[in-house]
């Protein structure tokens, strides 16, 4: 069953594979369900995995925007109705990115906590926004230049919601688009030729979607959006766990200080941290073989620990 009902009445796919203890995967932002593959099929004969795709991606590109909703209630409302529709009494949890702000709203929200028997955070900040309380939240001391370049993204946007994708905006408001998103990267990347390259891509129309998290305009608008103005702290939500944690976390990753992640991971007893030395805010990109071996470990770690009511 590929598609599943959401209670708005859209259709969200979720790819499935494997037998044995269930898995919840929630991906982050713009990664399809496929990109997993390599790491999780090799565990399929003693584990089921689910893997939704958020509204606006791959199969699910077509389901519309709820009204009054952000990404993050969103995407934690669609995630409860797929595991209340398997009828899951305990899971799995593997989030990266987005997908672990999803994870951490439903540990806020929704008690969800207690249905979880082992958890594996990817490389996340409890905290979206930089303040007096917490300095490790999204590109930390250039928090405030990364809100700049989304509210000016957010205008631009917003003066044109008669037309649906990208592509088919006026060239000088794309290259505006092109322009700012450059800096955005700018913030991740400091190499000159990556960012040659980048800057060349995001002048062609054609390869601006690459780049971009949705080449409609609509869904770019919702995840800025969310990005600017979701001021949750999941801190305090991260303590419900009761159950194994491991922080997989990318020592060199600017979208999220290093420093932060490893605060929170040495703030719940039953936690440990992995440290990928080479990586950013992508290890399973930068260190695929170390990312496949230690998810391994987890995976088998708390092979007995998982149980499903089907």
């Amino acid at each position: 069953m590929p598609f599943y009902r959401m209670p708005d009445g859209e259709q969200l796919f979720v790819r499935e594979y494997g037998q044995g203890q269930p898995v919840l995967v929630l991906s982050g932002l713009g990664m399809l369900s496929w990109q997993w593959a390599a790491f999780l099929y090799p565990h399929k004969n003693r584990f089921r995995f689910i893997i939704p795709e958020w509204r606006g991606f791959g199969a699910s590109k077509d389901c519309k925007i709820p009204a009054n909703l952000d990404a993050i209630n969103c995407h934690w409302q669609d995630v409860r109705s797929v595991v209340d529709q398997l009828k899951f009494d305990r899971v799995i949890v593997i989030a990266y990115s987005m997908g672990a702000t999803t994870l951490m709203h439903g540990l806020h929200s929704d008690h969800f906590a207690k249905r979880i028997t082992a958890y594996l955070h990817i490389d996340q900040t409890p905290k979206i926004p930089v303040d007096d309380t917490w300095a490790f939240g999204l590109f930390g001391s250039k928090h405030d230049e990364f809100r700049e370049i989304l509210q000016q993204l957010s205008v631009l946007l917003a003066a044109h919601p008669q037309i649906q994708f990208i592509r088919d905006l006026d060239q000088t408001v794309r290259q505006q688009i092109g322009a700012l998103w450059l800096r955005f990267i700018q913030l991740q990347n400091s190499h000159p030729y990556s960012l040659k390259v980048f800057e060349f891509l995001l002048h062609q129309p054609r390869f601006q979607s690459l780049l971009l998290p949705s080449s409609r305009m609509d869904y770019m608008a919702w995840y800025i959006n969310n990005y600017l103005y979701h001021r949750e702290d999941y801190r305090e939500a991260l303590t419900k766990l009761q159950c194994p944690v491991t922080f997989f976390s990318g020592a060199q990753s600017r979208l999220y200080p290093f420093e932060g992640q490893r605060l929170i991971a040495e703030s719940l007893p039953q936690a440990k941290q992995v440290i990928f030395k080479k990586s950013g805010h992508t290890p399973l990109l930068t260190e695929p073989l170390k990312f496949s071996r230690e998810l391994g470990v987890f995976l088998k770690e708390n092979s007995q620990s998982s149980t499903s009511a089907v």
